[in-house]
């Protein structure tokens, strides 16, 4: 049985995290695989959103620390570095699909994702200090950007068990939907990205990230720099097109900067 299951459909691929006996905590052979799907993903131009899930009613519970492995400790750290790292880096939007428990490792996998659905029982845990063990998978990054630093000392060091709605009103979660409603809400969420300007798209998402870090006239000189991207592909047209005639555009993120017609070179220019 794979570890790790993808689908795609329409431009959506979902990875569905598949431990559910561990409630998906995530072993050696995991990390893994999971690096390298998303990786694949991000060099993959039919991809155009990832949903990153978890199988049998659990997103996940965090690493696996029962796996008994004698390695260094910095070579076991070095897997959850891949999978974070390739998450954040990843060009496409991405979308936690969250039911059940999100713990530790597994919350802040959540966390690395652009947007967060949750259901009503899903429940969220920064579980370290109850494991002895410090913050990690980007969560010391994440956690202070997203909610402030005196609310990420909180979740982070108390380690207390919190409930989606509170969750949501933090701003952790994007998104609460009941249980029999998460499937349908993320399918067309991610229909709705999936139909983006896939360049625009990637280049907002790498602007948002980096501005968090960046000052104003930074981020203005980033924006400046990654707008005649844009203009040099075929979305920018499409979407003026669309807003003539009232239609949805088609975004493709084709390039659409004419080649110029050069005569051949010549022996001496050779």
């Amino acid at each position: 049985m794979s570890v790790l299951l993808s689908e795609d459909r329409d431009g959506v691929r979902t990875l569905t995290l598949n431990r559910p006996d561990r409630k998906n905590a995530i072993n050696p052979e995991l990390w893994g695989a999971l690096a390298e799907a998303l990786r694949a993903a991000d060099t993959d131009d039919t991809v155009r959103a990832l949903v990153l899930t978890g199988a049998g009613g659990a997103f996940c519970s965090g690493a696996d620390i029962g796996t008994g492995e004698s390695i260094h400790p910095r070579r076991k750290l070095q897997r959850l570095t891949d999978v974070a790292l390739a998450l954040h880096n990843l060009s496409v939007p991405t979308i936690a699909k969250v039911t059940g428990v999100a713990v530790g490792a597994g919350w802040n996998l959540a966390l690395g994702c652009d947007l967060v659905v949750a259901t009503p029982e899903s429940k969220f845990c920064q579980i370290f200090s109850k494991r002895g063990l410090s913050v990690d998978l980007g969560g010391s990054w994440l956690l202070p950007k997203i909610v402030g630093l005196q609310q990420a000392k909180r979740l982070v060091m108390l380690a207390d068990m919190i409930l989606a709605d509170e969750a949501l009103g933090l701003g952790l979660v994007t998104w609460v939907q009941a249980a029999e409603q998460i499937d349908g809400f993320v399918d067309a969420l991610a229909g709705r990205l999936a139909a983006g300007p896939p360049f625009a798209l990637a280049q907002s998402k790498a602007l948002l990230n980096d501005g968090a870090a960046a000052s104003f006239a930074q981020a203005l000189a980033n924006e400046a720099r990654a707008q005649p991207g844009n203009f040099a592909t075929a979305d920018s047209g499409e979407a003026y097109r669309a807003f003539a005639a009232k239609q949805d555009p088609e975004f493709t993120g084709r390039w659409a900067v004419p080649t110029e017609q050069r005569e051949p070179a010549t022996k001496e220019q050779k």
